[in-house]
């Protein structure tokens, strides 16, 4: 159950990317009347191989003022030029990293065998084994290719770092040029390390062996998540390294990677913008080599089920996958200025070529004068004042792009990287709250409500009204970080008179299922406006209340409560027709009602007692007569300044959870404005057990003086119902 609710209280609580556009400046005054300057400096950087037409010797010698870039038919300044040659490499003074130890935060901590200044005029070459997509024999080719190239090929101007994905992203050596270290990292590949992600069938079982299994499973929704996860990988390897200038060069040894549709697209374009912002080239190696693909199959196979064997449909099905296994891979590499290898058995080739593109090469700077944030592609076109010579350059890059012109799958991407993140988003500002109450014997309701303040959320006049919307995605994660418990809404809201919600708050309300535990709770909140994120964590803990003396339920303060009459609500909040909304800020004013919820789980039975009759307001009896008695106090200073009569109940008036519900409802009007300090006083008389939780909260003036013809007219304060 979902709700959002306008909350009736005022709350007062208390590395420059080389893909974008020219420098802005955004002076902001503080509260001490200083002003501080944010400049964010964007340059595009870009690698230019020279080579001589007739020899294919590397071309020396040429200068900025030799270079021409022209971006979409528009002619561009260059802003930084550098160039850099392997010969000139210096031995390093490194550090090394022990085989197996390290992690891929090592990597996004910048922890280099060397300083970025020292690693001028080296190559720096990442292998990226992606154990998850190859077969053993796969595993075992590629093995061989990369220990020939430390053995034979590999030269003193190279770094080296090894990265392997199995079933987690982990940097197996840092970038060095030790080979013994680098041919030990290498032994620990082996076929023992296929996990089998690859991809599996689509669910039709034409053209499928026909051996026993009869039943063909349709994983294209796994192929798609798998798919992300090996993008995804290439895209922290690419962030890690963002902040090095030298072109970088990465081996990404695969057995296919195949894109479904839309699904991956956001995926594949984002790793390839990660790519191209931290001057990596992809050259990707299909470890499958050269596959002979009969049409009806191979002898490791049984006979073909259906005709597709004898009409071509089995043979077009197989090209059909190889090639797109084949194309992500190509369209990586392309993208990004690398290369792809595909159809061959010897892997040698891949390594020359990332020698041989990176032996002597040219970086250009400059700042884009088209400023749009439209996120599309924007095609590179770069020439020299000389005709006897060839050039290679990446074909272009993917702009920035703001909120209004990102695509539905980049804003669920970016919903889902702040999930992911550990850094929080403070754009919007989000609070939270979550409470628990006992569904049944080991299982809780934990109702969350989220506040957000109305003056945080733009508002667009749409006709006559104004329109906003908020998107939701929240997660809670167990103590092994296993999710168990998701929500994604988006919340849209129209209103006729915004200015009236931008001094209230936004409040949306959700709930879990919980087993008693402990928790990690986090939300993210974009408005749809600006594409600005929000994000409120934090640890919550379902008590086991068998182990405590007096089983009491979380307190709920509310000012309102809405009507709500759907049948079999597995909202716990909802009572009597009435859905109780939950004051997050516990603000206040003298003209509203606090409301109190609270449950008693599985009170006492008094012993030689009478049975009492049903009591109005307390439902019907079950076992024998309880006595739990509760009343309430607002202490100021403390002082106790008010307190609730003291009520009596005898009988359990919540069977078919064993509990006792106490419901108060207290009119503010005889509270001066100020903060308090609320007790609840819970007392089990059957056998003394006792509970009394504090809470504060803050009463504010009334927003309209009453007078005493208006004042409240309702008693002090209402017994439990």
């Amino acid at each position: 159950m979902r709700r959002l609710v306008a909350a009736l209280t005022v709350v007062g609580l208390g590395l420059g990317n080389p893909m974008g556009i020219a420098a802005q400046n955004a002076p902001q005054q503080n509260a001490q009347g200083q002003y501080t300057m944010t400049v964010n400096a964007n340059i595009v950087l870009t690698n230019v191989v020279v080579r001589d037409k007739k020899t294919g010797e590397l071309v020396k010698g040429l200068k900025a003022s030799d270079f021409h870039i022209v971006e979409d038919k528009r002619s561009q300044t260059i802003a930084s030029f550098d160039y850099q040659n392997v010969d000139q490499a210096a031995v390093l003074a490194e550090k090394t990293t022990a085989a197996g130890k390290a992690s891929i935060a090592d990597l996004l901590e910048n922890n280099f065998a060397a300083s970025p200044k020292q690693l001028h005029d080296h190559r720096l070459i990442v292998m990226f084994f992606d154990l998850s997509s190859m077969q053993d024999e796969d595993i075992d080719r590629a093995v061989d290719a990369a220990n020939d190239y430390v053995n034979k090929k590999m030269e003193p101007a190279d770094l080296v770092a090894l990265v392997s994905m199995s079933t987690g992203l982990t940097m197996d050596q840092d970038f060095t040029n030790d080979k013994a270290a680098l041919l030990k990292g290498l032994a620990k590949y082996n076929g023992s390390d296929e996990t089998g992600f690859a991809n599996g069938g689509t669910g039709s079982t034409d053209g499928t062996s026909d051996d026993t299994t009869a039943f063909a499973a349709d994983d294209t929704e796994y192929n798609s998540l798998n798919t992300d996860r090996e993008l995804l990988a290439i895209r922290a390897i690419s962030k890690s390294l963002e902040r090095v200038d030298q072109r970088k060069s990465m081996l990404y040894f695969s057995g296919g990677l195949t894109r479904n549709g839309i699904e991956n697209q956001a995926s594949l374009r984002a790793a390839t913008n990660e790519a191209a912002k931290a001057n990596l080239a992809i050259y990707s190696v299909d470890t499958r080599g050269l596959q002979a693909l009969p049409p009806v199959g191979d002898a490791s196979k049984g006979s073909l089920r259906g005709n597709s064997a004898y009409n071509g449909a089995a043979a077009t099905a197989q090209f059909s996958a190889n090639y797109g296994s084949q194309e992500t891979l190509s369209t990586l590499s392309a993208d990004t200025g690398g290369k792809a290898f595909f159809d061959s058995n010897d892997f040698g080739p891949a390594f020359q070529q990332v020698q041989h593109d990176t032996e002597a090469y040219y970086i250009l700077g400059f700042h884009s004068t088209n400023q749009a944030h439209d996120g599309t592609f924007r095609h590179l076109t770069i020439t020299v004042d000389r005709k006897d010579v060839k050039i290679d350059f990446r074909p272009g890059y993917f702009a920035p792009a703001d909120f209004q012109h990102q695509k539905t799958e980049d804003r669920e991407l970016a919903l889902t990287e702040q999930m992911r993140s550990d850094l929080p988003a403070t754009d919007v500002a989000v609070y939270l709250q979550a409470l628990y109450f006992r569904q049944s014997e080991n299982l809780f309701y934990v109702p969350v409500s989220l506040l957000v303040p109305g003056s945080q959320i733009p508002f667009e006049k749409n006709g006559d009204r104004d329109k906003a919307s908020l998107d939701i995605l929240g997660q809670v994660r167990n103590a092994q970080g296993i999710a168990v418990g998701n929500v994604r809404d988006t919340v849209k809201l129209a209103l006729d008179q915004p200015q009236q919600v931008q001094r209230k708050n936004i409040q949306y309300s959700t709930g879990f299922s919980l087993a008693p535990g402990k928790y990690h709770l986090k939300f993210v909140v974009r408005e749809n406006q600006t594409g600005n994120l929000g994000s409120f964590e934090t640890d919550i803990n379902v008590p086991d209340l068998k182990k405590v003396p007096l089983k009491l339920s979380s307190v709920v303060l509310a000012s309102q409560r809405t009507p709500n009459t759907a049948k079999n609500s597995k909202n716990l909040l909802v009572r009597d027709g009435l859905e109780w909304v939950p004051n997050v800020a516990h603000v206040f004013r003298q003209d509203q009602h606090l409301y109190f919820l609270y449950e008693v789980y599985d009170p006492s039975r008094q012993k030689g007692a009478a049975e009492p009759a049903a009591s109005p307001g307390l439902g019907r009896r079950e076992g024998g007569p309880v006595h739990v008695l509760t009343s309430i106090e607002f202490l100021s200073g403390g002082t106790k300044v008010y307190e609730t009569p003291l009520v009596t109940a005898n009988v359990v008036n919540t069977p078919d959870r064993g509990a006792v519900a106490f419901q108060f409802d207290v009119p503010l009007a005889q509270l001066k404005a100020g903060t308090y300090i609320c007790q609840v006083n819970v007392i089990d008389d059957a056998d003394g057990s006792f509970s009394f939780p504090r809470m504060a909260l803050r009463v504010t003036p009334a927003a309209v003086t009453a007078t005493p013809a208006d004042a409240p007219k309702t008693p002090p304060a209402a017994p439990a119902q």
